[in-house]
């Protein structure tokens, strides 16, 4: 795991906290656990297309309720643009210079309590022209001086794209959900609507099932994925037709094919993610005439599959951001390298991320900042005056000269595959601590990166050092690493966890007799399994909405509701997990629900009552398989919430019941 950027930003942050912690109060109390589990009190903003207006999301201190501002960079005058007096602002965008669209949500609301879906809602960015275009769970949503209701409104499955239009009308692209009645997603439906009049004046054609739409650079479709069983195709349609050409099948539930749309450029051009039967996946052009990709990739990331997002003007491909151990961006643009140097030297110690409107005749830039000890801080970069002003912070109680380094690092697992891994260093004496070993979910999925991460920090604050391998099954690190936790649950993947371990005592990091094993979702699984098959390495296990049995995960639903779709479970856990019949004895040896009586560590659980990715079942009948034959099992159900913890009141009080289970156990003071 190489990266310049992180080395040179590891050895400027060390230096810049050098003098400082060593001069610190060695006895000042730790951040509190409201410090790291509160929501953000700043998370996002968003320039207009023109880049003459800052779209803001603002706390109303009087109601606790989010607030969408609009702020004139010209004047630096703010003004309440959206501000429901029964929710909070969701998602929000720019529909072009003048107007806005967003939706509503309730941060004090966690899962089981939601009755309603997002709605969709319009406005000007002086706070005219308000309307109301979709309702919420089938009911119009009523705020304080609005009569919005006896309008006709589009169903409450309709959801803002992930995709910004063109920016030039007031026209944007919808999605309509179309659900069965067990709520599985049959297809997704594109409308074209007026933001201005509320009116659909079409709904964009579909050669399958749909379920993923792609815009090109002048908004207009050009692209969709359908599904039908194991097979996911990608369809082209060429501009001024009806007809959709298919380009390529991929298997829809494994991540692998030959290629996947990733984006249109500005020139039209399609740009794709593809391995071209390789380790790693780059970015390549593809020739829509041709059906052939280039010989060679945009970008190539040494050791690492491409996740990331093309970043373009209205008529010219200026860059690419991108993941290895840190958040970074390539630019073709000259003009927009030089001034990410500029930033960087300015901002020496955080991955700084620039974002310029489409449109832009403005001399403003976003910048979006962060490190391993430096949480999210949101400014503007004037390009005419070289000056950087702060815009917010999400975490503004945080002082990075209290926080713990995060270094990437990899080991080799016992049949000699390399593994990425995580460790987070407590400040002071870094040998010989007691260490929680952090399993990521998924676990499919890319578990770490170099950034600021409450629960890592929140555990290095009180004297833990936190390792995070990224076992076999993990993506983002090639395409080997993946296959090869196919059907590993409990054995290979877990071996690679700890091995993980083991390095970690090794190299001095850890103390031997006080390692926790610790983990949500499949975390969860991986913990109870660690403490099954390695009682000799784990003397506890947390863990919180966690798989305790495969065979649950396919019969589960006839009994509660789960939203593991009849589809995945035919065409993707047999390849992935595991098939119920054929492999009946390997799901037996590495279930966890019947080996409960082999745990005999302390062990703290927690569910959700609403979770229906991991409904409360797994927790439940765990939970009483074990309490009989260990007295030192702890179990939290939260009633309202689902698969992770969505209320701050809710992560504070399980981080204080694990901050006390691991003082008790392995602690650390």
């Amino acid at each position: 795991m190489r990266s310049a950027h992180l080395l040179r930003a590891v050895a400027l942050a060390g230096a810049f906290l050098c003098g400082q912690v060593l001069a610190a109060d060695a006895a000042k109390p730790a951040p509190s656990l409201a410090d790291f589990f509160s929501n953000p009190q700043f998370s996002d903003a968003e320039l207009s297309p023109s880049g003459k207006y800052l779209a803001v999301r603002l706390g109303n201190k009087d109601n606790k309720r989010d607030m969408l501002g609009v702020v004139d960079l010209a004047s630096n005058a703010i003004k309440v643009v959206g501000n429901f007096s029964d929710a909070d602002i969701g998602r929000y965008e720019w529909v072009n210079d003048n107007r806005l669209v967003f939706t509503a949500t309730d941060r004090d609301l966690a899962e089981g309590d939601v009755r309603y879906a997002p709605g969709l809602f319009s406005i000007n960015r002086d706070g005219s022209g308000l309307r109301q275009l979709a309702m919420r769970n089938g009911k119009a949503f009523i705020t304080s001086g609005s009569s919005l209701a006896s309008r006709d409104l589009l169903p409450w499955h309709t959801y803002l794209s992930n995709q910004v239009g063109a920016q030039d009308s007031d026209y944007i692209y919808v999605l309509d959900r179309n659900y069965s009645s067990s709520r599985e997603l049959i297809n997704v439906n594109l409308l074209r609507l007026n933001t201005v009049t509320g009116r659909v004046s079409a709904s964009v054609p579909q050669p399958g099932n749909s379920f993923y739409w792609m815009l090109d650079h002048k908004g207009e479709p050009r692209l969709t994925i359908t599904r039908d069983k194991a097979i996911s195709s990608v369809y082209y349609r060429e501009p001024g037709t009806e007809e959709w050409r298919k380009l390529v099948d991929n298997e829809a539930y494994t991540m692998r094919g030959k290629f996947s749309p990733l984006a249109f450029g500005p020139d039209g051009t399609l740009y794709v993610t593809s391995s071209k039967g390789r380790n790693f996946v780059d970015v390549y052009a593809y020739d829509l005439k041709t059906g052939k990709l280039a010989d060679k990739p945009l970008v190539h990331l040494d050791g690492y599959d491409f996740q990331g997002k093309l970043l373009m003007s209205q008529d010219k491909l200026l860059g690419i951001r991108h993941l290895t151990d840190a958040d970074g961006t390539t630019w073709l643009d000259p003009e927009m390298k030089a001034i990410q140097e500029k930033i960087d030297q300015m901002l020496p110690n955080t991955a700084n991320l620039l974002s310029v409107p489409t449109r832009s005749v403005t001399p403003w830039i976003l910048v979006t900042a962060h490190a391993d000890i430096w949480p999210k801080r949101l400014m503007l970069y004037n390009k005419d005056t070289g000056k950087l002003s702060m815009i917010g912070e999400s975490h503004p109680a945080i002082k990075p000269t209290e926080m713990a380094r995060k270094v990437p690092a990899e080991y080799k697992s016992r049949d000699g595959m390399t593994i990425p891994v995580w460790i987070t260093l407590p400040q002071g004496e870094q040998k010989n601590r007691p260490m929680v070993v952090l399993v990521h979910g998924g676990p499919w999925v890319r578990g770490g990166k170099w950034t600021w991460d409450p629960q890592a920090q929140f555990l290095a604050s009180r004297g833990y050092t936190v390792l995070e391998p990224e076992f076999r099954g993990s993506t983002g690190y090639g395409s080997k690493l993946f296959l090869a936790g196919w059907k590993q649950w409990g054995l290979k993947m877990q071996d690679d966890i700890a091995d993980a371990t083991r390095w970690a005592i090794d190299k001095g990091y850890a103390d031997p007799k006080r390692i926790c094993i610790a983990g949500a979702s499949y975390g969860g699984y991986a913990t109870l399994m660690g403490l099954i098959k390695d009682p000799d390495l784990y003397k506890c296990g947390f863990e919180w909405v966690g798989v305790t049995d495969i065979n649950l995960m396919y019969d589960g639903s006839w009994f509660y509701r789960s939203d593991m779709t009849d589809d995945w479970k035919q065409y993707g856990m047999p390849r992935l997990i595991g098939d119920q019949v054929k492999d009946a004895d390997q799901l037996k040896a590495t279930s966890p629900l019947l080996q409960a009586s082999k745990i005999t560590q302390p062990l703290l659980m927690a569910y959700g009552g609403s979770d229906e990715r991991v409904p409360l079942p797994h927790g439940t009948k765990f939970y009483k398989a074990i309490k009989d034959s260990n007295p030192n099992v702890e179990w939290i159900e939260y009633p309202e919430e689902g698969h992770g913890w969505k209320l701050p009141k809710t992560r504070i009080d399980f981080w204080g019941r694990v901050e006390k289970f691991l003082d008790k156990n392995i602690g650390a003071r």
